[in-house]
């Protein structure tokens, strides 16, 4: 399984709108920064038909230290999530 790094993708955005890949690693770079500014304002993003980027409360818990088996303190936290949207997950079966 390989990834495709964000100067890859900027290429690959670059080649399909006809612009150069700086240009497409700056939209790339744009689309990330509006992702994450809409997710620290505890809205959503949808896009329809690939997915929704979300924030998800993970509640208070005790866990286990691994190594010592002691019992701690995890605290409360946001977590971002992504949700596969129907079309995605019907693509990649």
């Amino acid at each position: 399984m390989n990834a495709i790094k964000k100067g890859q993708l900027g290429q690959m955005l670059g080649e399909k709108m006809g612009v150069t890949k700086k240009q497409g690693v700056e939209w790339v770079d744009a689309f990330v920064e509006i992702v994450t500014n809409t997710l620290r304002k505890g809205d959503k993003v949808n896009i329809t038909g690939f997915g929704i980027f979300k924030v998800s409360d993970r509640k208070a818990r005790e866990g286990r230290n691994p190594r010592t088996g002691e019992t701690i303190h995890i605290a409360a936290s946001k977590k971002p999530r992504f949700t596969a949207g129907k079309l995605l997950k019907e693509a990649i079966k």
